[in-house]
């Protein structure tokens, strides 16, 4: 265990360097042991002892209410490992579900699926998590026989709220997912809530009923649609090509299946957004299957929010994505993609205070997500807020140490605030070659190093040129080389870079803003 000198905390993890609320340096502390709760296990492996548990992200939030849950990983009990898609998938259903309903405050698909692997009490989950119960189950396949176990826990105290088991064929696993998340609403509203059971039940039939449209008809057009998420969210080339192979199946099974065109579309923005697709093509692709996704259900969120994506990234039509993720988070307004996504968008429109307060919210919901940290520490440092924006890249460190970018960023975060040799030594800590050598001509010609500078921006030039330009441009803004600054940002516009929409906020442009050729590039960007 460690020890934060400033604010007393105790940390369980010992690879903590610095505490996540102050920023102070960890010192050992004493040994504590673990809450007597009965240990969560997930994964293949159950072994005896408990692993290093995570850090409690945010202590600022209130106590849970009562009307807060995390929805766990399931466990797969079957023979086969591939069967994690199944388990994971239904499990990510559930909570897609269960976050749609008004009364709920659901724990992100982030956080919450961010314990698989590992041997966590339900106590400690519910305290990283900020949530009054936990949802976790186990499920058994054997060929089109699935059992499903499910059970509700109370974080306090250890108590089952409900817990059921289900002997089903897979023809009636939607059956089974709206049982659930009946039972679920049920035992939160009555038994946390203190609501009574009259007409309660009818009107979460009807919240239900609200939370699944979208969704197949189609049994295995489920099923195919989570082996499809289950390979996305690996985030290899190989994998998203996988993914949108299941995807299609899926819609071949069932052309009218919303949801599965709304993730068809996620899988062509991803492959576009990493160079693995052509961007004119992949993002058309995107734009098309989003566009049938809301034609097929208007009311869908998922389709709102992508469509806020494309809008946003690719097609410059900012002001067009904010309508779009207006109305998706009039839909689903403890969603935290959505949450992060708005937030990342006002923050491009430069109305930096709701940028910042949209990115509370979705760390709110989803305290372990390692990107809403970094989105919030671009905000902050936006806006000028560089001790938090400081604390946000660190906690997004703490939480993934294996980050590329936010080290980078964070040094230019000290630089701004004068501490230019801490900056040096930060950017030295950036794991990837380009980011790194980025960030150190931008802090060697703040630090007036000349020669090391302009060593590090050979080496861009030479070596990370293709791809790159913003970021050289970046460069030389913070030189003052207007000039070069501005022939590289026009190369970037030519080549739909994403990091364009960016300009009208980021500090590295800041020396520019004053020159009589900054509004046109602002309006390209489609941000005037």
């Amino acid at each position: 265990m460690k020890l934060c000198p400033e604010c007393r905390r105790d940390y369980y993890d010992e690879t903590l360097i610095f505490c996540l609320d102050d920023g102070a340096r960890l010192l050992s502390g004493p040994t504590g042991n673990l809450a007597p709760n009965a240990i969560y296990r997930t994964g293949a492996s159950l072994g005896n002892e408990v692993t290093q548990m995570l850090p409690t992200i945010i202590t600022p939030w209130p106590l849970a209410s009562a009307n807060t849950i995390a929805v766990l990983p399931f466990l797969n009990l079957s023979r086969d490992e591939e069967g994690d898609y199944f388990s994971d998938g239904l499990a990510e259903e559930l909570l897609n579900v269960l976050s749609k309903i008004p009364a709920l405050r659901v724990a992100a698909r982030t956080s919450a699926f961010s314990f698989k692997g590992k041997q966590t009490t339900v106590s400690e989950i519910g305290q990283i998590l900020n949530v009054a119960s936990v949802l976790e189950g186990s499920i058994r396949r054997a060929g089109s026989r699935v059992r499903i176990s499910v059970q509700l826990v109370k974080v306090e105290d250890g108590y089952h709220l409900w817990s059921e088991t289900y002997d089903r064929t897979m023809d009636d696993i939607f059956a089974v997912q709206d049982d659930i998340a009946r039972s679920v609403v049920e035992e939160i509203r009555i038994r946390l809530l203190g609501e009574t059971a009259d007409s309660l039940s009818r009107q979460i039939e009807r919240d239900v009923a609200r939370a699944v449209r979208g969704r197949a008809d189609d049994p295995e057009a489920q099923r195919l649609m989570m082996l499809g998420r289950y390979f996305l969210d690996r985030t290899t080339r190989e994998d998203t090509d996988k993914a949108i192979d299941y995807f299609k199946q899926a819609l071949e099974t069932d052309p009218e299946y919303a949801v599965c065109w709304a993730e068809l579309g996620r899988a062509y923005a991803v492959g576009a957004g990493r160079g693995w697709l052509p961007p004119d093509e992949g993002f058309k692709l995107a734009r098309d299957a989003a566009d049938r996704s809301l034609s097929l259900e208007p009311h869908l969120a998922e389709g709102h929010a992508q469509l806020g994506r494309i809008k946003a990234v690719y097609e410059w039509d900012l002001h067009g994505a904010e309508a779009s993720y207006k109305r998706a988070l009039e839909l689903a307004p403890s969603n935290s993609s959505v949450l992060d996504g708005a937030s990342v968008l006002v923050y491009k429109l430069g109305r930096l205070d709701e940028a910042v307060d949209l990115s509370r919210r979705s760390l709110a919901q989803d305290p372990l997500a390692t990107g809403i940290w970094h989105n919030l520490g671009l905000a902050c440092h936006a806006a000028g807020l560089l001790d938090e924006s400081e604390k946000a890249f660190r906690r997004a460190l703490e939480i993934a140490p294996q980050r590329i970018v936010s080290e980078a960023l964070l040094s230019l975060v000290i630089m701004d605030a004068g501490r230019t040799a801490a900056a040096i030594s930060e950017a030295e800590r950036e794991p990837d070659e380009f980011w790194r050598t980025w960030a150190q001509a931008i802090i060697f010609n703040a630090a007036g190093d000349a020669e090391k500078s302009n060593q590090s921006l050979r080496m861009v030039l030479e070596n990370f040129a293709e791809g790159n330009a913003f970021q050289i441009a970046e460069i030389y803004s913070m030189r003052g080389r207007l000039d070069e600054a501005f022939e590289w940002l026009g190369r970037a516009i030519e080549a739909r870079d994403p990091g364009v929409t960016h300009i009208k906020v980021n500090p590295r442009f800041r020396p520019m803003q004053a020159d009589g050729r900054w509004p046109q590039i602002v309006a390209t960007a489609g941000l005037s």
